[in-house]
């Protein structure tokens, strides 16, 4: 008889987009007349730019003719791809990456849940709270956590996020073997200073221990002092892995593509992990297919990156209605500035909040505890939406309050 992996009979309740599409769902059914507007899961709205649009058309001619067709790409993603994310994403800002060291890949999400499988299962990991669930989820999968009590699960070290430290997490004080960081945060909307990462780095240095850094939002950085790569921090090389990815700048959410860079130098053991996460790839991972790349290679263009700073600001633009229109109803609020996340202090338990929001006014939010201990007592409202729809959904919500 085939046994099961006990580990997922750990995991807390239903993940939690989930119990929010399915209390979506519900109220939906019994309210069939009302109109609902999703500022919950940070999905895009707006249409591909242009030129990522043209790059998926002129690559899908080339494939339906002999002589320009693609098969199975390379397990690392296509050169033409690869060096302008080098170029464009770091080396200008003085970052010492190389093409070569970049694997594309189908979703920053699959890339930060996969990447622990090439790590023993003793490791001790440290996670912000709040935190993006796929960190802790993909990790109580593969055995590393015991059960979990009052919110968090044995074994994880737990960095606290509150408004007390500005939402940004403190160094460990115990002994950590594997670190994860996000930033512009998720759900926080909470970034770093130069001067913070520094002393992130340091300390991993200092420890031997790893830092995967997902910078799934940096597009959204419009303050020139912080730093938009980990690799802008001397001696990240030795000590961070980083995520990026095409869906929030790009709107790629549907399409597909994404990007990890792991320096050749960075080793465990004397093992490198660049070469570790290459077998991985090969054995489990056939590619992004050849239009999605040629449409993200297209982000690099003169017109692409027009195109996704309008993008970005657009986003920018409902952030900016939202965080000051909660700020006018006496809500405290951050992140929506230099993220398109607005991370809101509310009186009383999160999913208390999110239906009260959802049976007042037909407004989705994510309830923060659904991202942690420290989430409680806050919601996450996204800005990805269209702007009629952000301002009809101020407007609801200025008769809630």
């Amino acid at each position: 008889m085939p046994k099961l992996n006990s580990h997922y009979g750990k995991l807390q309740a239903s993940y939690l987009f989930a119990e929010i599409a399915k209390r979506v769902e519900e109220y939906s059914t019994q309210n069939p007349e009302k109109s609902i507007i999703r500022l919950g899961i940070g999905d895009v709205t707006e249409p591909l730019p242009a030129a990522c649009v043209e790059a998926l058309k002129e690559a899908a001619d080339e494939l339906s003719k002999r002589e320009t067709f693609k098969g199975y790409p390379s397990y690392e993603g296509y050169a033409f791809l690869r060096n302008p994310i080098a170029q464009q994403d770091f080396q200008d800002l003085g970052a010492e990456v190389y093409a070569d060291e970049i694997f594309v890949s189908d979703g920053a999400k699959s890339d930060t849940a996969n990447i622990q499988e090439i790590f023993a299962e003793d490791n001790r990991i440290a996670v912000p709270d709040p935190v993006y669930p796929v960190y802790v989820d993909s990790n109580v999968m593969a055995g590393r956590t015991g059960l979990a009590e009052s919110g968090r699960y044995e074994g994880l070290v737990y960095l606290e996020c509150t408004p007390e430290n500005n939402y940004l997490p403190e160094l460990p004080q115990e002994k950590v073997d594997l670190i994860y960081l996000c930033f512009p945060n998720n759900p926080t909307g909470a970034h770093i200073s130069r001067e913070k990462l520094t002393e992130w780095v340091n300390y991993a240095l200092a420890e031997n221990a790893i830092i995967f850094y997902d910078a799934a939002y940096v597009a959204f950085i419009r303050d020139e002092s912080m730093p938009k790569s980990i690799y802008e921090i001397p001696g990240a090389r030795k000590c961070a892995i980083e995520f990026r990815s095409f869906s929030k700048n790009a709107g790629f959410t549907g399409t597909r593509c994404a990007y990890t860079v792991i320096p050749k130098e960075l080793q465990v053991g004397g093992k490198s992990l660049h070469q570790m996460w290459f077998r991985r790839q090969a054995t489990k991972f056939n590619g992004v297919s050849y239009p999605v790349q040629k449409a993200a290679a297209a982000v690099y263009s003169e017109a692409g990156q027009a195109q996704v700073k309008t993008l970005t600001d657009f986003y920018l633009g409902n952030a900016r209605i939202v965080r000051e229109s909660l700020n006018g109803f006496g809500l405290k609020c951050t992140g929506g500035d230099n993220s398109p996340y607005i991370w809101v202090q509310v009186n009383g338990a999160s999913w208390d909040f999110f239906d009260k929001l959802l049976h007042n006014a037909g407004v989705v939010c994510t309830p923060g505890a659904g991202f942690g201990k420290c989430g409680e007592g806050h919601i996450r409202i996204s800005a990805f939406n269209s702007r009629a729809n952000v301002l009809k959904a101020m407007e609801r919500l200025q008769k809630v309050f």
